[in-house]
């Protein structure tokens, strides 16, 4: 029986030890390969020339090209590599910059080993994922623990899957053949059904309350 192929995985983070504790780490899992590790965003866009990974995991705060830049340029320039920002940092600025630019998940560095294997099998299979404080900060007092039906269509929910992924307007209108102000239109609707006022929490709450399942 032939072996099931791996999902091969970015590191990118500044710091040496960081980077390779995580790649011990994600190695013990049969299911995972670490393809290669960079300390900035130029060498994470290089490396994606060349290894073409399935998950890059983003560091946000680095010299020379920062997270949300790298994120920004392998999603325009790679869109079937998902970004998972994985990070200390969980201001709402740094949220919305990483979603903005296109990262399907976004965990804290002090979460589980396990949690973060969770995270990059979810992330190559197109599922966004974010650490419950992460979630918790961008929702804020809209955020409930009860789903409620927000009476989305069936394009509604196509269009929301999308943003769940990552994908700005143009590849929305792509992928479902639609006009970009057709997208902008139902993107317009779907904030308005949720109750929020930005992709990223229209994003967050999706995840939450398993809107796109």
């Amino acid at each position: 029986m032939p072996q099931a192929k791996k999902i091969r995985v970015i590191i990118v983070d500044d710091h040496d030890i960081v980077r390779h504790g995580l790649a011990v780490a994600l190695e013990t899992f049969e299911d995972l390969e670490v393809a290669g590790e960079a300390a900035d965003g130029h060498e994470a866009l290089q490396l994606c020339e060349t290894v073409h990974p399935d998950v890059v995991l983003m560091d946000l705060v680095m010299p020379q090209m920062d997270g949300i830049e790298a994120t920004t340029a392998i999603r325009q320039q790679h869109p079937d590599i998902q970004v998972v920002a994985l990070t200390s940092f969980k201001e709402d600025e740094m949220v919305e910059g990483a979603l903005r630019a296109g990262a399907i998940g976004y965990i804290l560095k002090n979460t589980s080993i396990d949690n973060l294997a969770h995270t990059v099998r979810a992330a190559a299979q197109g599922h966004a994922t974010f650490s419950a404080e992460i979630t918790s900060i961008v929702l804020g007092p809209i955020r409930s623990a009860q789903r409620h039906n927000y009476k989305l269509t069936e394009r509604e929910s196509e269009v929301l899957r999308c943003m769940i992924e990552g994908l700005n307007n143009p590849q929305i209108a792509a992928q479902l053949n639609i006009s970009q102000s057709t997208v902008k239109f139902h993107v317009s609707v779907i904030l308005s059904k949720l109750g929020v006022n930005s992709r990223t929490k229209a994003v967050a709450l999706a995840v939450e309350q398993k809107l796109a399942d």
